[in-house]
């Protein structure tokens, strides 16, 4: 019997994967860090209150043998840049860093396609300076996870995602062969790949773009990875 904590359990990617984690036998309990209360209620769930500045003293005695990092920004115009960087760096390297110091083995981390600390863009900058930083902590095991367009049903309405959505669904058919690397997935799809990889961990650092998240999402769906 394991035990799990993950930030991010109020979005999209991360509400799935709290209802994949607590379903899993395996974790006997799942500790989310969360702003606001959740209507979640579990045997299993374990809820701490918290923002990114006490968030480090919430976390300074939990432990936890993997680590699921689920965070993202909201995209929009008034968006503050240093807020951004908060949130898509700063929080997942100071939670990895204080959880691997407490004993966790493995982190699992969502960032984006093309992540690049090398970038001349911002999002996929940040990202990339993410990965890299969490890589760097020498986790026992490193699962990075990279979707490009996150489809579902959304509870939160975003729309200036709502707007790259409608251009998505005219472009996207046009990403074959390598570029299946951008192409769309389902929120859901994301959240049972990080909870079935989770079952089987042998390589030090993964990166699961497009094809390997659906592979792990689904079991029964055979895809071949050329």
């Amino acid at each position: 019997m394991k035990k799990a904590i993950l930030f991010g359990a109020s979005g999209f990617v991360g509400s799935e994967l709290l209802l994949e984690l607590l379903d899993n036998p395996i974790y006997e309990e799942v500790t989310i860090v969360v702003r606001k209360p959740l209507n979640t209620t579990h045997p299993k769930l374990r809820i701490l209150l918290g923002d990114f500045n006490s968030m480090p003293g919430l976390i300074e005695k939990i432990s936890a043998d993997i680590v699921f990092i689920a965070l993202g920004a909201i995209q929009n115009s008034k968006q503050n840049s240093v807020e951004f960087y908060q949130i898509d760096h700063d929080y997942p390297v100071i939670a990895a860093k204080i959880l691997k110091k407490n004993g966790a083995k493995s982190v699992f981390l969502v960032t984006a396609a093309g992540a690049n600390p090398n970038s001349k863009f911002k999002y996929v900058k940040t990202k990339g300076e993410t990965e890299r930083d969490i890589i760097a902590l020498d986790f026992e095991f490193t699962h990075i996870f990279r979707p490009t367009m996150i489809v579902g049903n959304r509870k939160d309405k975003r729309p200036f995602e709502k707007i790259g959505m409608k251009i998505w669904k005219l472009i996207h058919p046009v990403f074959i062969g390598r570029q299946t690397d951008y192409k769309e997935i389902d929120g859901k799809e994301i959240a049972k790949a990080m909870n079935n990889a989770s079952l089987n961990q042998t390589e030090k650092i993964k990166i699961y773009n497009w094809k390997e998240m659906k592979i792990y999402s689904n079991s029964k769906e055979q895809i071949t990875l050329v």
